[in-house]
């Protein structure tokens, strides 16, 4: 799940009285969502609860996590778990050679179908009406 949406829900839980602790594998994205506590693991992203078929870690990781919820009493806090990634600790590396060939992000939308695009731009005048802006 994306990390913004998780920092976000986890908010709102705070807010409602339930705790939350937020896993994160991009820093300054959950450092911007300040979701109420959060661990960082310097893992690729998809494995922020260890590496596959490793449960032995796996573990480790989830134990430390939720040993948080007592170390953490700051909102905001985001603490690094001291785990680096097995058999590879220089994975970065290995991502910075690859080539970035997405799409190049625009502030306007984009649509895959013209259907889809009619039905955005219908519901946004339905929502101009309803907020009396037409």
């Amino acid at each position: 799940m994306c990390h913004q949406s998780v920092g976000l829900i986890a908010r709102q839980a705070e807010a409602a009285g339930i705790p939350t602790l937020c896993m994160a594998s991009a820093r300054d994205i959950i450092m911007s969502v300040n979701p109420p506590r959060a661990v960082f693991l310097d893992y690729p992203l998809g494995h922020t609860a260890g590496p596959p078929d490793r449960p032995e870690i796996q573990i480790q990781i989830l134990r430390h996590a939720i040993g948080a919820f007592v170390r953490m009493n700051t909102p905001g806090t985001v603490e690094t778990l001291p785990f680096s990634w097995p058999d590879n600790p220089d994975w970065k590396k290995s991502f910075d050679m690859l080539k970035d060939d997405r799409t190049e992000r625009v502030d306007t939308p984009q649509y895959q179908t013209e259907e889809d695009r009619l039905r955005a731009e219908t519901r946004e005048k339905i929502n101009m009406i309803d907020d009396g802006d037409a």
